[in-house]
C-alpha cells in the first residue's frame, strides 16, 4: 500500500488580489499560439483554387480580346469571392478559437482558503492547485501533498509506463495524473512551463479538411477538367463551322465561366461554421470542426449510464447484513430519511456505515434541508447515508486518522484504506464488488448468503457494493460486513433518448462496470435491450467472444475502461461509425479510436475532454442526437446546394452550347453568366448552409461515409433541374425572337429567375415561421431585384449588354422563370418514398 504522503501545504494559498497581480505582471498560463496566417497568404490561397483558376484564366482571355465590360465582371466576381473566402476563413476560426476557450482547461486552485475552480489559464505562480486522477497537470508545479500520486509523462518524455511522485517531486505541464491525487504550487507557467518551451519549439498550425470538404475539392478538380476539355471543344468546333477566333474564344469562355459554382467553398464554410456554433448553443461543444460533420453519419452509440442516461445522483436504498436488511428512505441528498429495519439489523449496519465513511474520498456540506456533495457522487451517497442513521458518523475520520491506502483502480475494482485511533488501536476497511470482495475473504455461509442477496439485488436493477474490515491490520483476515444496494434513477428524458436514436437509425449500446443483471435490468427499462438481444461482459470480450457476433450484442457488463477500444473496433470493422461517450482518464484511448469520441463537460475528467472531439456540458445524451441532426443537416444543405449551383450551371451551359442550333447567336457574354452566378450562388447559395434541419432525416438511418456527395440519384436530379431551366430560357430565347424582344436580356432574365425558383422550391421544410429560419427567402427575394436592376438601370446595363423589356416581355419571362420551380417543388412532394428508397 501507499502511504499518505505529505508537507505542510500552505493552509491558505494566495490571496485572489495577489493572484490578479500576479497574472497582471507574468501574464496568462497559455502556451505560445502560432500567428495567423498573413492576408496576402489568405488571399493567395484562395486564388489557387481550381475554381477561382479557371475565373482568372477567362479575365486574362477576356482583356487580350479588348472586352472591357466583361474584363470589369469577371474582376469583380474574382474579388468578391476572394474576400467572402478570406471572411469565411476568418470567421471559422474565430469560431474555433471561441468554441475551444468554451471547452479550454479548468483547474481546482485554493485561494483565500477555498478550493475553486479556475480557468487554467489564470494560474500564476504560488497558487496551491488540487490534483486528481484524470487531471492533466496545468502548470509546472512541485507537490507538497501526495497519496499513491502517479503520472503519465510519455507526452513530455516518451516512457509509456506511469511514474510514481512523492513530496517535492516536480511535475511536468501537460503531464497526465493517471492514479492517486494531491496537491501542488506552481513554479512555472506559460512560455516558462515546461510544456511552454517545448510548443514554442513546434509551434506550427494546420487545418485539416473535413472528408466532405475533401470530396467537394476533388470534384471541384473534376469539374475543373471536365469543363476544360468541353471549352476545348466547343472552341475547335465552333471554328470549324466558320465562326471567328474571337467569338469562338468568347463562346468558351462563357462556357467555362457557367460550369463552375463559385461559391461552393464559402457554403461548406458557412455550414460547418453555423453548425459549430447550433451546437455550442445546445451544449455540445465541438473540439475539432470535422466532428460536425462526422456526427451526421453516426450508426452506433455506445453510452455509458451513470450521468449519461441516469440522474447521476446516487442513493443508498438497502444495506444488507447477516442480521437482516435495512432500508434507507429519503431524497438520495435529502436530509431527511432514516435506516429502518430490526434492531439486530440496525446495530450491524452501524458497523458497515462506520467503514463507508472511513473509506471514502468525498466530503458532504450542508445546503438547506439538503446535502452537497464533494466528490465522487457514489461515495457522497455512502456518507448520506450514514447522516441519515446518525450524522455524528460523518466525525469518525477525524477520530480514526487514515494512515495508508490503496486508492480505487478500475482494474482492481477496490479501494482499500487503514486507520488508527489514537489508541493503539487499527482498522482495515475494504469495499469494491462483491466478486472482487468474495475472493478476499475466507469461504463459508456468510459468503454464500451475500453471493445469493448480491445477485437478487443486482437483479432488481441495484449497485451493489461489498464492505469487508480486519482490525488485526492484514488483508488476509478480513472478514465480509455486508452489502449496500444503490440506484442510480434514470434521467426523465433517457427512454425518449433512446427511441429518437431507433428512430434516427441509430444503435444504441450500454457499456457499463456494473454487473451484468444491473445493467441488462436498466437497458430493459429504457427501451435498448432488445428481445433475443445479448448481454456479455468484461470476461467474455478479454477472451474475445463478442466477435462472433458484434450485432446482437445490446449490453456490455463489468467492463474495463480499456475494453471499451475492442468494443469500438469490432463495430467498425462492421462498417459502423461508432460514438463513444466517456468521462474517466482510461477512456481517453476509446474516444480517440472512436469516430466521434464524446465526453462529458460536467463530470468528465480532463484528460477525457482532451481526447473528445466534442464535450457535453449538459452531461445529457440528448445533445449528442441533437448534433447528429446538426452533421445531417449539414449534409443535406451542401447536397441541396449542389442539385442547386450544379443545375443552374448546366442549364448555362446546354443554353450556350444549344443556342446557336436554334438560331440565335451567342445569347449569354462572360459578364451575364458570372452576373448570374454572383447574384443567385454568392447570396441565395450561400444562404443554404444555413436552412434548417429537415425533421424528415432524422426519421431515416445515417448516410454512409462511402456513399458519394452527388449519390442517391442526386445527379439525375441536377441532369432534370438543368434541362427544366434551359428550356425555359430557349423557350423565352424563341419567342423573345419572334416578338422582336432582346432576345440575349430576355434569356439573361430568364436564366436568373429561373434559378431563384428553383432555390424556394429547393428549400427545407419549415416547421416553425421564426425569422432565423427565412434567411434564404429574404436572400432571394434581394437576388431577384438585383437582377431586375440588371435591365432596368443605365449603367449596368451598358456593363452587361442588356435592355429593358417590355410589359409583355416581362410577364413572359416571369411565366417562363416560374416554371421549373413549380416543376421541382412539386416534384419534391415525392421526396417521402424516395427517402424510403435511399434508406435501403
Amino acid at each position: 500500500m501507499t502511504a499518505v504522503d505529505t508537507a505542510p501545504p500552505t493552509e491558505m494559498g494566495l490571496t485572489s488580489a495577489e493572484a490578479q497581480r500576479r497574472l497582471e505582471r507574468d501574464g496568462p498560463n497559455d502556451v505560445p499560439r502560432a500567428k495567423p496566417r498573413k492576408l496576402v497568404w489568405r488571399v493567395a490561397a484562395q486564388l489557387t483554387d481550381p475554381m477561382s483558376g479557371v475565373l482568372c484564366l477567362a479575365l486574362v482571355v477576356v482583356l487580350a480580346l479588348g472586352d472591357v465590360a466583361d474584363a470589369i465582371i469577371i474582376a469583380a466576381v474574382v474579388v468578391v469571392n476572394t474576400a467572402i473566402g478570406v471572411i469565411q476563413e476568418v470567421r471559422a476560426e474565430n469560431a474555433i478559437a471561441a468554441l475551444g476557450e468554451m471547452a479550454a482547461p479548468r483547474a481546482l486552485v485554493r485561494r483565500d482558503g477555498v478550493v475553486r475552480e479556475a480557468p487554467a489559464r489564470d494560474l500564476v505562480v504560488g497558487d496551491v492547485v488540487r490534483l486528481e486522477a484524470g487531471d492533466i497537470v496545468p502548470a509546472d508545479m512541485e507537490l507538497v501533498e501526495a497519496v499513491g500520486v502517479e503520472v503519465d509523462e510519455a507526452s513530455m518524455t516518451g516512457e509509456s509506463e506511469p511514474v510514481a511522485r512523492a513530496i517535492d517531486d516536480e511535475l511536468m505541464s501537460g503531464t497526465v495524473l493517471t492514479r492517486g491525487r494531491g496537491f501542488g504550487v506552481v513554479v512555472r507557467t506559460g512560455a516558462a512551463s515546461g510544456l511552454g518551451r517545448i510548443a514554442q519549439l513546434i509551434a506550427s498550425t494546420s487545418v485539416r479538411a473535413t472528408p466532405l470538404q475533401q470530396r467537394l475539392l476533388r470534384l471541384s478538380r473534376q469539374l475543373v477538367v471536365l469543363t476544360a476539355g468541353l471549352c476545348l471543344l466547343v472552341f475547335l468546333l465552333t471554328l470549324a463551322r466558320g465562326g471567328s477566333f474571337a467569338d469562338s474564344l468568347i463562346l468558351a469562355v462563357s462556357l467555362g465561366v457557367a460550369a463552375i459554382p463559385e461559391s461552393l467553398p464559402a457554403v461548406v464554410s458557412v455550414a460547418l461554421a453555423l453548425g459549430a456554433y447550433r451546437m455550442a448553443r445546445r451544449s455540445a461543444i465541438v473540439r475539432w470542426l470535422p466532428a460536425v460533420e462526422t456526427l451526421g453519419s453516426v450508426s452506433v452509440l455506445a453510452s455509458d449510464k451513470t450521468g449519461t442516461l441516469t440522474e447521476g445522483r446516487m442513493a443508498v436504498r438497502r444495506l444488507w447484513t447477516r442480521q437482516g436488511a435495512c432500508e434507507v428512505t429519503g431524497a438520495a441528498y435529502d436530509r431527511g430519511g432514516a435506516l429502518e429495519g430490526s434492531g439486530d439489523a440496525r446495530g450491524r449496519a452501524r458497523q458497515l456505515l462506520r467503514d463507508l465513511v472511513l473509506c471514502n474520498d468525498a466530503r458532504l456540506t450542508e445546503d438547506g434541508d439538503s446535502w452537497s456533495v464533494i466528490g465522487d457522487p457514489m461515495e457522497g451517497a455512502l456518507l448520506v447515508a450514514a447522516a441519515k442513521y446518525d450524522e455524528d458518523l460523518l466525525t469518525l475520520p477525524s477520530q480514526w486518522c487514515r494512515v495508508d491506502e490503496i486508492p480505487f483502480d478500475a482494474e482492481r475494482r477496490s479501494m482499500t484504506t487503514v486507520h488508527e485511533d489514537g489508541h493503539g488501536n487499527r482498522l482495515t476497511v475494504v469495499k469494491g464488488a462483491p466478486e472482487v470482495l468474495i475472493e478476499m475473504v475466507e469461504p463459508g455461509l456468510a459468503v454464500l448468503e451475500a453471493e445469493a442477496e448480491a445477485s437478487r439485488l443486482a437483479e432488481a436493477g441495484f449497485r451493489v457494493l461489498a464492505v469487508a474490515d480486519t482490525e488485526t491490520g492484514s488483508r488476509e483476515a478480513l472478514d465480509l460486513v455486508g452489502l449496500v444496494g444503490l440506484v442510480d434513477p434514470p434521467r426523465a428524458d433517457a427512454a425518449a433518448v433512446v427511441a429518437s436514436c431507433q428512430d434516427a437509425g441509430i444503435r444504441l449500446i450500454l457499456i457499463t462496470g456494473d454487473h451484468p443483471a444491473t445493467a441488462l435490468a436498466v437497458a430493459t427499462e429504457l427501451g435498448i435491450a432488445r428481445t433475443g438481444g445479448g448481454v456479455t461482459d468484461g470476461a467474455a470480450v478479454g477472451r474475445g467472444e463478442h466477435l462472433a457476433d458484434v450485432e446482437s450484442i445490446d449490453v456490455y457488463a463489468r467492463i474495463r475502461p480499456e475494453q471499451k477500444v475492442d468494443i469500438v473496433d469490432a463495430w467498425q470493422a462492421r462498417g459502423h461509425v461508432v460514438a463513444m461517450t466517456g468521462d474517466g482518464v482510461n477512456d481517453a484511448p476509446a474516444l480517440r479510436r472512436a469516430d466521434i469520441g464524446v465526453a462529458m463537460g460536467d463530470r468528465g475528467t480532463e484528460v477525457a475532454r482532451q481526447a473528445a472531439d466534442l464535450v457535453l456540458a449538459d452531461d445529457n445524451l440528448r445533445t449528442v442526437v441533437t448534433a447528429v441532426g446538426e452533421g445531417r443537416r449539414i449534409y443535406a444543405n451542401v447536397r441541396t446546394f449542389l442539385q442547386y449551383g450544379l443545375s443552374g450551371g448546366l442549364a448555362e451551359v446546354l443554353v450556350i452550347l444549344l443556342a446557336p442550333f436554334l438560331g440565335m447567336p451567342i445569347v449569354l457574354l462572360p459578364a451575364q453568366i458570372l452576373w448570374i452566378n454572383m447574384i443567385t450562388h454568392g447570396v441565395p447559395g450561400v444562404a443554404f448552409g444555413g436552412e434548417p434541419l429537415d425533421s424528415r432525416l432524422m426519421g431515416r438511418p445515417s448516410p454512409s461515409p462511402e456513399r458519394s456527395v452527388l449519390g442517391s440519384g442526386l445527379v439525375s436530379r441536377i441532369v432534370a433541374t438543368g434541362s427544366l431551366i434551359a428550356a425555359a430560357s430557349l423557350g423565352i430565347g424563341i419567342l423573345a425572337d419572334g416578338q422582336e424582344w432582346h432576345v440575349p436580356s430576355a434569356v439573361f432574365a430568364t436564366l436568373g429567375l429561373a434559378q431563384l425558383g428553383v432555390a424556394l422550391a429547393l428549400r427545407a421544410p419549415r416547421p416553425g415561421k421564426e425569422r432565423g429560419e427565412r434567411s434564404l427567402e429574404v436572400a432571394v427575394v434581394i437576388a431577384a431585384a438585383l437582377q431586375v436592376l440588371a435591365l432596368t438601370w443605365s449603367p449596368l446595363q451598358g456593363l452587361l449588354g442588356t435592355q429593358m423589356l417590355t410589359v409583355q416581355g416581362w410577364g413572359a419571362v416571369v411565366l417562363a422563370a416560374a416554371l421549373p420551380g413549380v416543376v421541382v417543388a412539386l416534384a419534391r412532394r415525392g421526396l417521402p418514398v424516395i427517402i424510403k428508397k435511399e434508406a435501403r
